[in-house]
């Protein structure tokens, strides 16, 4: 499956405008780049390359994973979902520091909440830091609310998680309804 172009920005142009980056789906030649990504953001719990591969292997069947790539091919940006049964998760989304607050996050939020409905899911959750602000605010703006917490998530640093939600569509009808004659 691949990834249609997303408008997105990987900071200021020359001219002043923002430098376009796209979207596309991750590859196996992706992961030793994102792997190195993945460790400079979360060094205390990053996830391992075999993790990584593991993960793209349910690709398309029960995942999706994309790369924000900016106009030079420099991987700025990463995001994956996971779909099964109706609901999805977001499992990652990472953003290249320097790059942060150009709109690199939100893109990539946009294409996972545009695959979980292409995919008809009912609804999205996801784990944030609940010392993480930023994405915090950036799931907020894109309707997520926060549902409960899972104390002690985030390990070795014993951070909290705030588990958060945002509705995709309405849930059918559950057993017999009446029909009007």
């Amino acid at each position: 499956m691949s990834a249609p172009d997303r408008p997105g920005s990987d900071g200021p142009a020359p001219d002043g405008l923002a430098a376009p980056i796209v979207l596309r789906d991750m590859t196996g030649a992706d992961l030793p780049t994102v792997h190195r990504l993945e460790r400079l953001l979360f060094p205390d719990d990053a996830w391992t390359e075999q993790m990584l591969r593991e993960e793209l292997a349910g690709q398309p069947r029960t995942r999706r994973y994309v790369i924000a790539e900016s106009s030079g091919g420099e991987v700025v940006g990463y995001a994956g979902l996971a779909s099964v049964g109706g609901q999805a998760d977001v499992q990652t989304i990472g953003v290249a520091p320097g790059r942060r607050g150009a709109g690199i996050g939100a893109a990539l939020l946009t294409e996972l909440i545009d695959e979980a409905v292409r995919r008809g899911d009912e609804g999205l959750f996801l784990e944030v830091r609940v010392d993480n602000a930023p994405a915090r605010r950036l799931y907020e703006r894109f309707g997520f609310e926060q549902i409960g917490v899972r104390e002690r998530y985030y390990q070795p640093a014993d951070v909290d998680a705030a588990v958060m939600y945002r509705r995709l569509r309405e849930r059918p009808p559950i057993g017999f309804t009446r029909e009007e004659s």
